[in-house]
């Protein structure tokens, strides 16, 4: 793993998704090593040639720069993260995105934090704080074979959906983002059954369903995963990306019948 430390010009930067306001992404790169990650395009503004998932660019001064943003910023809603994962195992050693939340503390920002990671908890002494703030999981994976070979350095499902309840019961809005879909490996009725039955138990206010964004560079490490452990599968792909239309309106059909089932609330980006 390549670290280095960087200084940043910008941390507060306005958001590209309509439904956020600002993005915080306090590391580049990200150690978890997701083999599916979209956020791979952040290679071409980062100078960085290695393969993703290899390196970290840490923004040491991002709590300084946020200090002077929030100065004369206007209040709105900020996701940690939208290209990163603000609990990445380098945040243990930098505390980067707790240093961050710290400076939001006397000020009216909505805060969502999206990881994977149950590091999380460490700043519930934080998160008590915020004017308001909600904590979402992405839990595309159950199988933790499968969960290892895509996503090598993450939390397993088991943690996630255990730091999803701690966080609820500290009375923290929670949700999980079930995404990405992965045909075959999370798609399957029984699997998404066996999730949403662990997810009604952890006190979730809701579910965000997103298929996966087979962009050329994902597909192209994608299928270099299943050619590698299942090749048996690929077919499955090659039919997702010829009828993806058609394979997210099945899906929604499928989630929404299992969400009923645990009175789950489900929205989809789709």
């Amino acid at each position: 793993m390549i670290i280095s430390e960087i200084e940043c010009r910008s941390i507060l930067n306005k958001s590209g998704i309509s439904a956020i306001d600002y993005t915080i992404n306090p590391y580049t790169g990200c150690e978890h090593g997701c083999k599916y990650c979209y956020a791979v395009f952040m290679k071409k503004f980062s100078g960085h040639k290695e393969e993703w998932g290899s390196f970290v660019d840490v923004k040491i001064n991002a709590p300084e720069v946020l200090r002077k943003q929030l100065r004369n910023a206007k209040p709105g809603l900020i996701s940690f993260s939208t290209v990163t994962d603000p609990y990445q195992p380098l945040e243990e050693r930098y505390e980067i995105t707790r240093k961050c939340l710290k400076e939001l503390i006397d000020y009216d920002f909505s805060v969502s934090i999206l990881t994977k990671s149950k590091l999380v908890l460490r700043d519930i002494d934080l998160l008590k704080e915020l004017k308001e703030i909600d904590v979402g999981f992405s839990i595309g994976l159950i199988d933790e074979k499968a969960k290892m070979i895509f996503e090598p350095k993450s939390s397993s499902s088991k943690e996630r959906l255990d730091a999803l309840h701690g966080l609820a019961k500290e009375g923290i809005k929670t949700w999980v983002f079930f995404s990405p879909v992965l045909p075959y490996f999370s798609d399957r009725t029984e699997i998404i059954d066996e999730l949403f039955f662990k997810v009604s138990q952890a006190g979730v206010d809701y579910i965000l369903v997103d298929t996966l964004q087979l962009y050329p560079k994902v597909w192209n490490e994608v299928k270099r995963i299943l050619q590698r452990f299942y090749p048996e599968v690929l077919p499955q792909y090659k039919h997702y990306l010829i009828h993806k239309d058609f394979y997210k309106e099945e899906m929604k059909v499928k989630v929404l019948t299992i969400a009923q089932k645990y009175n789950l609330t489900c929205k989809f980006a789709f």
